[in-house]
């Protein structure tokens, strides 16, 4: 198999109530909680999406990453070949938390059903996929740590086996009103903008 060489496309970091994409900071607001702050950057971006609005947390965080980066290069009239590989260190443990206090009351048991269907980290996947019409291969790995190395290699296999055109992948990771997005997309079109740079130096940017 001929190896191509890969190069990073565009990258979005969110972290601190502002969004840094492709190393410009391009919303910022005072500090505030999570929620108000993905609902305040939905609507500075005009996103046109109501579904978002019922989206956990992790959910939120991964598609408004996506969105900024997936939106200019999708195309809702042909298919879209482009993967998806994230990655973060709590999983889905913030809804999980929330769904438990919905059962752990004998006298108040509900089991919320819109909760529960958040209950797996890859369904942040499932949400990006439905959004940009993406069929192609998706997978989300649990780390300690963001394992650049690992996702910049299966990237690279993705894209050398033609599993994909393009893949989108990164580290999204909440708990407890702490986040942290890095999305970055990946293709063998050529880039000389980011020709020095890894995932790793512009993760930890």
């Amino acid at each position: 198999m001929n190896q191509n060489k890969t190069y990073i496309q565009s990258y979005i970091t969110i972290q601190n109530n502002e969004i840094v994409l492709n190393g410009t900071s391009v919303f910022k607001i005072e500090p505030t909680d999570f929620a108000d702050f993905s609902k305040q950057t939905y609507r500075n971006f005009e996103m046109q999406y109501p579904k978002f609005f019922k989206m956990d947390a992790l959910s939120k965080l991964a598609f408004l990453g996506s969105e900024l980066l997936l939106s200019p290069i999708t195309s809702t009239e042909q298919e879209n070949n482009i993967a998806l590989v994230l990655a973060n260190k709590s999983s889905s443990l913030d809804t999980d938390v929330k769904y438990q206090e919905s059962i752990s009351d004998k006298e108040n048991y509900y089991p919320s059903p819109a909760v529960f269907v958040y209950t797996l980290p890859n369904i942040c996947l499932g949400e990006i996929s439905i959004r940009h019409q993406l069929k192609s291969e998706n997978s989300f790995f649990i780390f300690d740590a963001f394992n650049t190395e690992f996702m910049s290699n299966y990237s690279k296999i993705l894209l050398n086996t033609n599993k994909a055109d393009v893949v989108l992948c990164g580290w999204v990771e909440y708990f407890n009103d702490n986040y942290k997005a890095f999305l970055c997309t990946i293709s063998t079109e050529e880039n000389a903008k980011y020709t020095n740079e890894t995932i790793n130096t512009l993760y930890n940017k």
